[in-house]
């Protein structure tokens, strides 16, 4: 069993060395001391495992899945092979709603990329908000594991002396899970049970090779309560729960805050970064301004190229429907797009080897006029081509000059096309 174990994470190993262009010896350092992570269950039989981890290329989440009231499988399987077609990384169901284990049966069994949950979402869906303990978290957890969850966020940083340093903010807890757990907490008069049982959850999550995202229960949801008390104390507290996790040789990465405004940004991600140990960090955004809903991709999109410039290893994307309702595959193509050009854009700036590749080889299709090559480089092949058909349909055919031109300038404004010529007349 160890043989085979050894044997397919030296596997994992060398496939994340390939994608990111690094040696697999360099992989293996940042894995062993914890500032890389590979999330990926032994049972999760057709992962095509990344890493995730500061110095590599960034990574983008979706989070799909269904509400109480909302959605279906059938809608959640869509999400998620548009989620993957457009570039995310990695997945997350945050499903509360229906037959739960049977959805997520169905989504592992489609999902190439690591997937992610939120076991006390769960919990409470199963047992009720109050009526749950360290034993139903715990048999949760154990399912969920052995399905071939990849990753699971746990609020085990929220403790009850954190509870009412929150309530004094503008928007209190806006975290699903740290206000279910804050409730039950001032219900039972009890500490966090995911934080009691913390050792037993490493225990299960080593057995599958689960990775644990420990989670920002108290998050900010509005730019008057970043960076305050309540954020940084439980942030200590995660800092505490990564070094228990290394020493029981479980993988972990570290979840960051949600609404911060721009020159906060890189005060967030050193913090992090020194209390938690290098711990990657998975970021939601931020949101750079509140007043945007609508357009909140663009707002969070803006907040995680920051972020990931200055040390975030993961940006959970943020659609179109934040604040307003439960998004659609269409919203999640558009989250996804958003935060694959924030991501890819951060780590051109940082100059990890081979980032810019892409931006090269469309600069060169742009020059030779070749628009198969370019759609082939875009981030969205997909709308790149859509926009381009409209704008041919929209013109003169008889200025079209073998396509070697674009419809906003025309063939005789074109500044490539007399670029392309004074560059023959000069050589």
């Amino acid at each position: 069993m160890e043989i085979a174990r050894a044997g397919r994470i030296s596997d994992a190993v060398k496939t994340v060395a390939a994608k990111e262009k690094r040696t697999p010896e360099f992989i293996r350092r940042r894995v062993a001391d914890g500032r890389v992570v590979i999330p990926a269950n032994v049972n999760h039989k057709n992962l095509s495992p990344c890493g995730i981890g500061r110095e590599l290329f960034t990574k983008i989440n979706a989070n799909i899945g269904n509400s109480a009231v909302s959605s279906c499988p059938g809608s959640e399987r869509s999400k998620l092979q548009i989620a993957i077609k457009y570039g995310a990384d990695t997945v997350m169901d945050l499903s509360t709603g229906g037959d739960l284990k049977a959805m997520r049966t169905g989504l592992i069994a489609q999902c190439p990329t690591p997937l992610g949950t939120v076991p006390v979402y769960e919990v409470v869906a199963r047992f009720g908000s109050e009526n749950f303990g360290e034993k139903e978290i715990l048999q949760v957890i154990r399912e969920q594991a052995e399905q071939g969850v990849d990753y699971m966020t746990i609020h085990a940083g929220l403790l009850r002396a954190h509870v009412p340093l929150a309530l004094k903010r503008k928007l209190g807890i806006v975290s699903r899970g740290g206000a279910l757990l804050a409730a039950w907490m001032g219900k039972h008069k009890k500490e966090n049970p995911f934080y009691t049982a913390f050792d037993k959850i490493l225990k299960i999550c080593l057995k599958y090779d689960v990775t644990l995202s420990l989670g920002d229960g108290l998050r900010p949801g509005c730019l008057a309560d970043s960076s305050d008390a309540a954020q940084f104390a439980e942030l200590d507290t995660l800092g505490e729960l990564v070094a228990r996790c290394r020493k029981a040789g479980v993988q972990a990465m570290v979840e960051g805050p949600g609404h911060i405004p721009l020159n906060e940004i890189e005060l967030n991600m050193r913090r992090e970064r020194k209390v938690c140990q290098d711990a990657p960090f998975y970021i939601l955004g931020p949101v750079v301004t509140d007043c945007a809903p609508g357009y909140d991709h663009f707002t969070a999109g803006a907040g995680g190229m920051i972020g990931a410039f200055y040390g975030a290893a993961m940006l959970c994307y943020v659609t179109p429907k934040e604040h307003l309702g439960l998004p659609n595959p269409e919203d999640v193509r558009n989250g996804v797009v958003a935060f694959k050009i924030a991501a890819h854009a951060a780590d051109v700036a940082l100059k990890k080897p081979g980032a810019r590749d892409r931006d090269d080889a469309i600069s060169d299709a742009r020059e030779a006029f070749d628009w198969e090559r370019q759609f082939a480089c875009a981030i969205d092949p997909d709308r790149a081509r859509e926009l381009r058909q409209e704008a041919i349909k929209e013109s003169d055919p008889a200025t079209h000059h073998d396509g070697k031109f674009c419809t906003m300038c025309g063939p005789d404004f074109c500044s490539v096309r007399l670029s392309a010529k004074l560059k023959k007349l000069l050589t």
